[in-house]
Parts: structure tokens; sequence; C-alpha cells
């Protein structure tokens, strides 16, 4: 049995993996923390592993408080900087038998989305994103585009591709988005939305589309129990659930 303490757990996401712990037969849940409650309290209940699904601008504290109490952490919250994920590598080393995962995205169909989309970026011209989601969502882009981004971008640089053409020299409002690793990523917020992300490809006479859609939050129950089950058996910082999935 592994012991887990939700961090977030009466948000939209925390109280989706609240129930989920509690009915898989493999982890028993020991604590259920929110605002207010120290990180330290899910050690004083007995956790192994702590999952954090809170907001960006308190993530990474907690993450730092679950290193210093001896606790693996699972962390689907986003808004994290490449700053911030070197503090959390670096302060692991003290703590080398330790696991942190930090996940832009638990569910399935959106981790081979973005394994895809790297695997394919280099064979197309031009690519794009866009990312959707729901108008509550207090980051843009997300960050599963943003790792989707890197991968693609990291991907091309490899292969010596060129960066997409784009003949735009004016655009005062921003209506071609954001430019992340070269690449242009569009954020929708729409009521009715979850999560969902299109990657656009293009060639000459060709387009190819990947597109992952979450309609329901426990549809990234799955990734998460994954990570939970898996987290203690690699020691150190992981960031993309694909680094837990034979791909």
């Amino acid at each position: 049995m592994i012991s887990v303490a939700v961090l977030g757990a009466s948000g939209r996401m925390g109280a989706t993996t609240v129930h989920a712990v509690d009915s898989a037969d493999d982890l028993t849940l020991v604590a259920a923390l929110d605002a207010g409650d120290e990180v330290a309290m899910a050690a004083r209940a007995g956790a192994q592993v702590v999952v954090d699904f809170t907001v960006p601008s308190a993530t990474e504290a907690n993450v730092h408080a679950a290193i210093e109490a001896g606790l693996h952490a699972v962390v689907g919250t986003t808004g994290w900087t490449a700053d911030a994920l070197g503090r959390v590598d670096e302060h692991l080393k003290e703590r080398p038998e330790l696991g942190v995962l930090i996940a832009p995205n638990f569910a399935l169909g959106a981790v081979l989305a973005m394994k895809l989309s790297a695997a394919a970026a280099p064979y197309f011209e031009s690519v794009e994103i866009v990312e959707l989601h729901h108008p509550d969502k207090v980051d843009a882009p997300s960050g599963t585009a943003r790792h989707t981004a890197a991968g693609i971008a990291a991907a091309r640089a490899a292969a010596g591709v060129a960066s997409s053409p784009d003949a735009t020299s004016q655009d005062p409002d921003g209506a071609r988005g954001a430019v992340l690793d070269g690449v242009h990523v569009h954020a929708v917020r729409l009521r009715g939305l979850v999560a969902h992300e299109e990657i656009l490809m293009g060639n000459p006479g060709e387009q190819f589309t990947i597109r992952t859609d979450s309609f329901d939050r426990v549809s990234f129950m799955p990734g998460v129990l994954l990570g939970i089950r898996k987290v203690a058996a690699h020691p150190g910082l992981t960031v993309g659930l694909d680094g837990y999935m034979t791909l």
C-alpha cells in the first residue's frame, strides 16, 4: 500500500484525485489538504507521496516543503518555469532517494500527442499549436502547450529544420498568438471546454493534425495514479509523464 496526501483537495482536480486515490485498492488516502495547511501535515499523517493540484503561485514552495519532509511528489499544477525546475532539481541533490514528477498533462492521450508531435515535427515545414481550455484556467498558454512547443522545437533543431515560414509583418493586436521556442501557440478560453490541444503541421499540399481532448477530469486519473505508483522508482526530477512510460 502507498500512503498518499493530496494538496488542493477541494479544487476540481484535487477532489477528483481524492476520489481516485480513495477508490484504488493499492493506495491509501491519509490526508486531504488545502490552502493554509502545511505540507508537513502530510508527513505527520504518514504519507509517502504528495500529489499537488494547487495553484501556480504555491506549487514550487509545496514541492520544496515535500522534499524537506522526505516525501515523493507528483505535481499536476502548471505554470512552472525553467528556473523553478532548476531549483527543484538542485534541492533534490540533497535527498537523492526522493522522486518528483512534474507533468504538464496526465491524460494518456495528451502524453502520446506530445511525443508524436515531437517525432513528426521535423518532417513538416510549418507547425502551430492551438490549446483550448475552460475560462477558469489561470495560466496561458497552458503547461501542455509549453511542453509540446519545447519538444517540437528541440526535435526540429536537432534535425536542422528551419523555423516555420511566416510573412506577417504587422500584428498590432497579437492575432498570431504567442511564440514559444519559435512555435506559434494560440490559447482559447471557452465555457464548456475542459482541456484540449491541436498540433497543426503542414507541407505543400498536405496537412497533419494531432488532437487530444479531455472531456472530464477523470481522464487525468489513470496518469495520476501511474505517477503515484512509479515516483519512488524514479529518483530525481522527471518532467512529463512519458518519463515513466515505455513509448
